[in-house]
């Protein structure tokens, strides 16, 4: 699950400490030229994707007077495949109302390549859990709230970007090319607009990443299907998840059951073998067996995942945030949190670099403040995940010494700790070197007894990027 890996990262490194920090409609855009005057002193923002990410940095910019904010959204009810869990922290730092969360998860259930089961939560106090949501009712609530802050929502697909050449050096506006919805209309009506400044929330397939050049970089396949089951079988999962692990269900990732308000999300991932995902996805649902036996599917979902982050985050006037810019930590794959988290800290900076309305960023201002402030934060900790994915996802006789290192309680008190509250804490030098010898032990005995994993070949597909 997105929370348990974060635990073994006192194995490696010590990670940076984290800083944790009824409304809507689509309202009509007034199509002004950017900067019709010095006088006005108002810039136009365009953030484009209305997801975590888009809708936090909105929020942000729609609370400045100087500040003209548009949000470009395609689909107001997308629901995204993901696992949903966000940390403690978000509910707090991002002001998110309960209803929001379909689940309080407090049991985390472990099952190895063999069968092994490990549960753990015993280190949660009774006010700590994990929430579960869906994403269409997290997306949402936070877009609307950017609205009611003042943002403009055009339900619209941008379909491409003019960048003057010289947009670097210049102020010359960016021109937004984009397909425009209303109600009860599956055609959409092509417009442009001319802005100041753009955000890219676009998602892994970003057309702001591609228009500003930002570079290419590889992704999983997040395939999910939502699954109905009887509800004496749904008491199970009331605060409980699952996450399975095994060459089985993924070579390089793991297979979830999370519970949701009266279904589960059934998934799993892969980056290394993307075409096999659908068989993945069926031995994930035959490994969770008669506890969702029964079940009808309800939805099915799949899309892109960023593996690392794009190459160039900032071009000119342009900045990228959440999946666009490629904020997915590796081994847990979480993603919600540092996409809120990047869209506010790249708009807060922004805001503060525009000085009221009177100064329009350079590119090498918001590197120097938005992404040196975010890798400073954020950057140890994709580090470390992606070397625990490398030594822990790599072949099942890791998986197993995963499993069983799970049974510890100080491995289960920093992942909680970890994840929770976004900072490591609580470290014990020597319990940390406890864990050491026992992480050796457990990697020795899991090769020792663990099958090898099923070879596979893909040769042209693994070198795909997005």
């Amino acid at each position: 699950m997105k929370f348990t890996l974060a635990t073994i990262a006192t194995l490696a490194t010590s990670c940076a400490a984290f800083t944790p920090s009824s409304f809507v409609q689509t309202t009509p855009v007034a199509h002004r030229a950017a900067s019709e005057s010095a006088l006005c002193m108002k810039y136009k923002v365009a953030v484009v994707g209305g997801g975590p990410s888009g809708a936090c940095a909105a929020e942000i910019f729609a609370q400045e007077k100087g500040i003209d904010t548009i949000m470009f959204e395609r689909k107001m009810d997308n629901a995204k495949p993901c696992g949903g869990a966000i940390p403690l922290c978000m509910v707090g730092e991002f002001n998110l109302p309960e209803s929001v969360v379909d689940r309080k998860v407090r049991k985390m259930n472990l099952i190895s390549p063999t069968g092994v089961e490990v549960n753990i939560g015993d280190t949660l106090q009774p006010d700590e859990y994990i929430g579960m949501c869906r994403r269409e009712i997290l997306d949402k609530f936070i877009r609307d709230r950017a609205i009611e802050y003042g943002a403009q929502c055009v339900n619209g697909l941008v379909t491409s970007i003019d960048v003057p050449v010289d947009h670097k050096t210049t102020d010359k506006p960016y021109t937004i090319n984009y397909q425009e919805y209303v109600d009860g209309s599956s055609a959409g009506v092509a417009k442009s607009m001319e802005v100041d400044y753009i955000v890219g929330a676009d998602g892994a397939n970003s057309r702001v990443a591609k228009a500003m050049d930002a570079g290419q970089y590889n992704f999983a396949i997040a395939f999910q299907e939502r699954i109905k089951i009887p509800e004496e079988k749904m008491a199970f999962y009331e605060e409980m998840a699952e996450m399975y692990v095994g060459d089985d269900v993924s070579p390089d990732f793991y297979g979830w059951v999370f519970p949701k308000y009266d279904h589960v999300g059934v998934g799993t991932g892969t980056v290394v073998n993307r075409p096999a995902i659908k068989q993945y996805q069926k031995a994930i649902r035959d490994r969770a067996g008669d506890k969702i036996a029964g079940g009808k599917i309800i939805k099915v979902e799949a899309h892109p995942i960023p593996e690392h982050y794009r190459p160039r985050r900032v071009q000119g006037r342009i900045a990228l945030v959440g999946d666009a810019a490629g904020y997915v930590t590796k081994c847990s794959g979480e993603g919600i949190y540092f996409a809120a988290k990047s869209g506010r800290m790249a708009a807060e900076e922004i805001v503060k670099l525009m000085k009221g309305g009177s100064h329009l960023p350079t590119q090498a201002e918001v590197e120097k403040t938005y992404l040196k402030k975010y890798d400073a934060l954020y950057g140890p900790t994709y580090t470390v995940l992606d070397i625990l994915q490398k030594v822990f996802y790599t072949n099942n006789g890791a998986r197993e010494a995963f499993v069983e290192l799970c049974n510890s309680k100080y491995v289960q008190q920093v992942t909680f700790d970890s994840y929770l509250y976004k900072k490591v804490q609580g470290n014990n030098p020597l319990d940390d070197l406890k864990l050491l010898g026992e992480t050796i032990g457990c990697l020795v005995k899991g090769y020792s007894t663990a099958k090898p994993d099923v070879e596979f070949s893909n040769p042209v597909e693994s070198l795909k990027r997005i």
